[in-house]
């Protein structure tokens, strides 16, 4: 029977954003024009967007006995993501998110906390989630032989499986062997490849080499570029979907894979799941925070109609 809904294997940390014109220098102090404490980690908010995008959707993870624990129980529950969580000793983990007042661009630091521990022995406690879902997800936050584990386990079961490879970070080639759907973004697919990205042709050359690697097929975002599906049968640009002015870039990729995993598991074939994912990056964009930012069901649809 196939499996329903999406499991996600990741980290939970408290995002503190910074809000200013530019990054101080070393032992330099300047004034910043806001802050925000909100619920974060790659993971986690791939989570809530595929939860607020209609999917079912299960969390492996771990998380510290704390108060940013707290907020990531409390944020699940609200948003409907059934946790498959062990809590530990080990504080939280929390991400620095500066983020520039101007453009929007932003640089991160995110230490994981107690989600740096996750073990293959972890993720094999979930199996059954992992084994029953139509899609699986994992990235690079918490460590590679768990993320590893959580492939092997998906492939195994026959489920569809998405690796988000961020940071970026050498892997072994069994990572995309074991890859339905590998997304890095323009900046991860160049760290990987080693290959500059400065133009479509160039994606479809970091395109090649993630297949060539033994991936499905690559799903490489490009910003305000849009994203490009490519296969070794198809190679096809996404445009991406304006939804407003830019506030906050920090969610977008996030938005993207977790809205093209629901749209996966609800039967949408990848072109289509891609186009979808890219509506709901363009309005994530449009917001501040990295969870809050992610949009509902309704609204992606509405926008991909006007579009």
């Amino acid at each position: 029977m196939p499996g329903q809904g999406v499991a996600i294997l990741g980290i939970f940390v408290a995002d503190l954003a910074f809000r200013s014109g530019r990054m101080p220098a070393v032992g330099e102090t300047i004034a910043g024009s806001g802050f925000a404490m909100g619920p974060g980690g790659k993971g986690s908010n791939q989570a809530v967007a595929a939860a607020r995008a209609g999917a079912s959707v299960r969390f492996v993870s771990k998380l510290g006995r704390d108060a940013f624990g707290d907020i990531a129980v409390a944020t699940w529950e609200r948003e409907g993501i059934a946790p498959h969580v062990a809590r530990v000793e080990t504080a939280t983990g929390a991400a620095f998110i500066y983020v520039n007042e101007v453009n929007g661009e932003n640089a991160i630091i995110v230490v994981p906390g107690a989600a740096g521990s996750l073990s293959p022995g972890d993720v094999e406690a979930a199996r059954d989630a992992i084994a029953s879902a139509a899609v699986f997800v994992t990235q690079l936050e918490q460590p590679q032989d768990a993320a590893l584990r959580g492939l092997e386990i998906a492939r195994e079961a026959g489920v569809a499986t998405i690796f988000n490879p961020a940071p970026a970070a050498p892997v072994d080639d069994v990572f995309y062997g074991l890859s339905s759907f590998v997304v890095p973004n323009e900046t991860e697919a160049a760290a990987l490849t080693g290959l500059p990205l400065r133009s479509l042709d160039d994606a479809r050359r970091a395109g090649d080499w993630f297949l060539a690697k033994g991936a499905g097929t690559a799903l490489i975002t490009l910003g305000e570029r849009g994203v490009l599906l490519h296969g070794r049968g198809a190679s096809d640009h996404v445009p991406a979907v304006a939804a407003g002015p830019v506030v906050e870039t920090a969610g977008a990729g996030d938005a993207f894979v977790g809205a093209f995993a629901a749209a996966l598991a609800k039967g949408l074939d990848p072109l289509a799941a891609a186009r979808f994912g890219a509506a709901a990056a363009g309005i994530s964009v449009t917001r501040p925070g990295t969870a809050p930012s992610m949009p509902h069901l309704d609204e992606v649809q509405a926008l991909l109609a006007r579009a």
